[in-house]
């Protein structure tokens, strides 16, 4: 994996690229900071405190996020930058742990341990959450076995049903271990998985497809048709969810800062719109903002949303979020990513949600997510998000309401 940043000087920012990638500061020719982004201008821009640090920008482009998860913990190893304070302490870096056994186990701890070469060590990465999404949808491609103890089974568990695992398990019964040509082939196979796992995680797309491609080359060569074809298919599966996975989802540590709006009105009467803030996916009632709509009074949500975001956007000394989320369907999520980008705040992702049936409209989706299908902390987060704006912006219009009939 290319490791060479392209530098250019913090006047020059805008000339930052708007893909997935690492970027890092750098002042008197030491790296002071790295980090990993699905937009990298956007978020460059939000650290107002290191642009005022910095003398020079480094990015390079990754054709995933996967691929930038990786090379962020790479190079994070590589030059342990003085400004990555937040998680400089090894309790709060997360790593891969690999077991030196038949059958290897995979996990993640915060602090690994020297155990005299009785494991494999790889990290350290910053984003726990999207580290343990890589390895689930690696899981897909490369198999292999999470349990801490290897307990004898007659059945495999449900990971073996869903093809996530092996199941060495079935063969550390007494009768399993005299049939010691299963045992051996799945030994194998785990071995494999877990060495691919390996070279993906520390070394990336290009040193695991390069792999699989001359093992592919030399099965072939000897005629081993059905293993080629499944390396192939590993091969085909790997370039999929590497270039494809999204990984930055909404979630409490994806999310520092994030605003929800709601419109609250009688046929365009006494209309209000309401900004709730959430950081670190708590709510922070000092941000909350409300906003009583001038435009003509008509039934007009999208043109009030609209008012209502231009406003907010117009205060640059407010800080701008990492996520905007509308209480509405598809118009509601169209107009919100116009104004965004009329203000060229591109690096804001915006989302939309339906009440009928909780769909999210997403960016990059041509059609919206069911809530439901959505990670846990997802799904509540996004929750607690529409029904506070909701609450807030009816608390303002009842409280206009009141004023207007003690007239």
């Amino acid at each position: 994996m290319v490791e060479n940043f392209n530098f250019i000087s913090t006047d020059n920012i805008s000339k930052l690229p708007e893909t997935a990638g690492v970027y890092c500061f750098q002042k008197e020719k030491d790296i002071i900071y790295i980090g990993k982004a699905i937009n990298i201008r956007g978020r460059a821009k939000q650290h107002q405190e290191l642009l005022g640090k910095a003398e020079q920008l480094g990015y390079i482009k990754t054709d995933s996020e996967i691929d930038a998860l990786i090379l962020e913990a790479r190079l994070i190893k590589k030059y342990q930058p003085k400004y990555n304070t937040a998680w400089r302490d090894d309790k709060n870096y997360f790593y891969v742990v690999v077991t030196k056994e038949a059958f290897p186990q995979i996990s993640i701890t915060h602090q690994p341990k020297n155990d005299r070469g009785r494991a494999s060590i790889i990290g350290p990465f910053v984003d726990g959450r999207a580290l343990k999404e890589t390895l689930k949808i690696l899981r897909k491609v490369f198999p292999y076995r999470t349990c801490k103890n290897l307990p004898e089974h007659e059945h495999a568990c449900l990971w073996y049903q869903l093809r996530r695992c092996p199941a060495p398990c079935i063969f550390q019964s007494k009768l399993a271990r005299e049939i010691d040509r299963g045992r051996a082939s799945i030994k194998k196979e785990c071995q494999r998985n877990v060495k691919n796992l390996i070279i993906t995680l520390k070394d990336g797309r290009t040193a695991i497809l390069k792999k699989l491609k001359k093992e592919m080359a030399v099965l072939s060569k000897k005629q081993e048709f059905e293993q080629a074809s499944r390396v192939r298919d590993q091969i085909e599966s790997l370039k999929k969810v590497l270039a494809h996975t999204k990984l930055i989802e909404v979630g409490p540590q994806s999310c520092e800062r994030a605003e929800a709006y709601d419109i609250a009105n009688i046929q365009g009467k006494m209309a209000t719109g309401a900004m709730v803030v959430f950081s670190d996916g708590e709510p922070d009632k000092t941000q909350y903002r409300q906003f009583k709509i001038k435009i003509e009074q008509k039934p007009n949500d999208i043109a009030m949303l609209k008012e209502v975001l231009e406003r907010r956007l117009k205060h640059r000394e407010w800080r701008y979020p990492d996520l905007i989320l509308i209480d509405g369907g598809k118009a509601q999520f169209n107009i919100a990513k116009k104004t965004c980008l009329k203000f060229e705040l591109r690096q804001i992702k915006v989302m939309a949600i339906a009440k009928k049936n909780n769909e999210l409209y997403i960016e990059g989706r041509k059609t919206p997510v069911l809530l439901k299908n959505m990670p846990r902390e997802t799904f509540n987060l996004i929750l607690r998000l529409r029904d506070e704006a909701h609450r807030f912006a009816q608390r303002y219009h009842h409280k206009l309401r009141e004023k207007d009939l003690a007239r």
